[in-house]
């Protein structure tokens, strides 16, 4: 079999002579056997057209140039040489110019196509095919082959389309590069996710023999050497976070992330763990506000609440909850204020129990127990009030319309049922007091006949030297004048207690 590396020869074109005429003796005897006048120039046009294949048309059909040498044993095959004088067809009276010139155009375009697949043949070697495209490439090769015997059998149109079919194929191999490269890179990337450290250093090892110097997978190269450190803290933040050390889990991805931000397996671990601990950290603080709101501490309960919120925001759990908090507290302190509230009304304390249920109507008007509370507790309270007014103050029932009023209001009082103690109490105090009010008391007065006496809101009594006056107990006031005389004035009190006072009323400094 020919060496790949000869050189494809182009055919030799042989010459062919016309057919020489038979002789003839002389031109009379020509004309004597009568040859017609045309055939001179016949065969005078017969020889033109063969100098003009002889010399012309070679010069036309250029030489086919020499056909590149495959690169290695594994490459593609040449074409063959030409073929010796035993495969050339013989000269002759059987042999055409014409065809001759066609075949040998046609193992030209047949060189010339075999010539562009070794172009390409060897761009793609220094691209690494055999790495990457292997049995593809072997393909190619054998198509080649098969082209190598169809030339030698001269079978050029044959040939051709081998070498094309082979072409067409490395073409398309070259056009893949592009999408080979990403491939190879996407395979490196997949590898540093999954931290298989050898897959990735041999994608990228591909990469670099496609494409040498390549931004991306000298990056991709870098993180692969932060590789063995990115996968230890990854398996310390998993011991960490199996043995509920969150914090610790949490601060090693954190680390790992730091170290490559473009490893999607941290990053996705780091966001996973974090939400975990937020859950937790969620739960417990909805567990401690559920444990404060049944021991009633809505304020404890209310912060551990919003801490949940605070960990996830726009939880309808936590805000469910804010308002669980703020519903019984509400309910707990109408529930108080009700309390506190009857508890008044027992103790007959009514301003105290008139404060609850208006607080309680404060937080929601609507509560009927501090409305009906209200109705019972106004009256008593202001009834209470009275009577610890006239019962602090008894010298004031000596007004005969305030001692009136303080009878009206016993009316009315003995008329409520039931009566607690402290009212019962009260209405006996103030029906002692209000009979002592009305049992007047003698009173003495003297003067010296010269002083007008008048006792306020009693009488004017005039000028005497003693009189008596039957008066009601209370404080008094007993006024002085005299003509040329300052005018004098004295207070004095009438009570139960003890002996009825004498009053002296006189007027003794002169003006």
């Amino acid at each position: 079999m020919p060496s790949h590396n000869e050189q494809v020869q182009p055919t030799p074109f042989d010459v062919v002579a016309p057919t020489p005429a038979e002789p003839t003796s002389s031109a009379g005897e020509q004309r004597r056997e009568g040859a017609p006048p045309w055939v001179l120039p016949a065969l005078g046009g017969l020889l033109l057209l063969a100098v003009l294949v002889i010399f012309w048309l070679p010069e036309r059909v250029s030489a086919p140039a020499p056909t590149p040498a495959a690169t290695d044993p594994a490459a593609l095959a040449t074409a063959n040489p030409a073929p010796d004088a035993s495969q050339r067809a013989p000269a002759g009276p059987d042999a055409s110019p014409w065809s001759d010139a066609q075949m040998a155009k046609l193992r030209k375009e047949t060189q010339d196509v075999l010539g562009e697949l070794l172009e390409v043949q060897e761009r793609l070697e220094e691209r690494g095919v055999q790495r990457w495209a292997a049995e593809q490439f072997a393909e190619v090769a054998a198509i080649a082959t098969a082209g190598d015997e169809l030339y030698r059998s001269r079978e050029y149109a044959q040939a051709k389309e081998r070498y094309q079919d082979g072409l067409t194929q490395l073409q398309a191999l070259e056009a893949g590069i592009p999408a080979e490269l990403a491939r190879q890179l996407a395979l490196a990337n997949e590898a540093l996710e999954s931290g298989d450290i050898e897959q990735a250093t041999s994608a990228l090892d591909m990469a670099d023999a496609i494409e040498a110097g390549n931004a991306e997978a000298a990056a991709l190269r870098q993180r692969v050497d932060a590789l063995p450190q990115l996968l230890g803290l990854l398996e310390s933040a998993a011991q960490a976070e199996d043995s509920g050390d969150y914090e610790t889990a949490i601060a090693q991805l954190k680390e790992a992330v730091a170290l490559d931000p473009l490893h999607k397996r941290s990053s996705s671990e780091l966001e996973r763990v974090s939400a975990a601990y937020q859950e937790l950290q969620f739960n417990d603080a909805m567990t401690e506000g559920y444990t404060a709101l049944d021991a009633n501490q809505f304020d404890s309960a209310r912060k551990a609440f919003k801490k949940a919120a605070q960990l996830q925001p726009g939880s309808t759990e936590a805000a469910s909850a804010l308002q669980e908090v703020e519903t019984a507290a509400t309910a707990h302190r109408l529930a108080a204020l009700q309390a506190s509230g009857g508890r008044d009304e027992q103790a007959e304390r009514w301003q105290q129990a008139v404060s609850a249920y208006e607080s309680a109507q404060k937080i929601d008007p609507n509560v009927l127990f501090a409305r009906e509370g209200l109705a019972r507790s106004r009256d008593r309270a202001r009834l209470d009030k009275q009577f610890r007014a006239a019962i602090d103050e008894p010298q004031r029932l000596s007004d005969a319309a305030v001692a009136k009023a303080t009878e009206q209001m016993l009316l009315v009082a003995r008329k409520i049922t039931p009566r607690g103690p402290v009212l019962s109490g009260q209405i006996e105090q103030l029906e002692r007091l209000l009979k002592q009010a009305n049992t007047p008391i003698t009173v003495a007065l003297r003067s010296d006949l010269q002083t007008e006496v008048t006792v306020y809101k009693v009488a004017k009594l005039g000028k005497f030297d003693r009189h008596e006056l039957r008066l009601r107990p209370g404080t008094y006031t007993a006024v002085g004048s005299r003509m040329g005389y300052r005018d004098v004035r004295q207070d004095f009190t009438v009570t139960h207690d003890g002996a009825a006072p004498i009053v002296t009323i006189a007027c003794t400094e002169a003006i």
